[in-house]
């Protein structure tokens, strides 16, 4: 199974923030509630089902760039 990761720094809109979170697992649904859990508390989105199949539609295999 490849490594899924989402990143941050894939996203204009964070930018303000300067944010520079990346998270990456082997399981697609750790990826998905550690994302949603930052997205909440550093982000100010709302956990949803709607916002949990979006970060599920961005995943990406493999690594995180450095």
């Amino acid at each position: 199974m490849a490594r899924k990761y989402v990143d941050c720094r894939d996203f204009p809109q964070n930018v303000d923030k300067r944010c520079t979170v990346a998270i990456s697992a082997d399981s697609p649904e750790e990826v998905v509630e550690a994302a949603v859990q930052h997205a909440v508390n550093f982000h100010g989105h709302s956990d949803t089902p709607e916002f949990r199949a979006e970060i599920r539609s961005i995943l990406k295999e493999g690594h995180p760039r450095t």
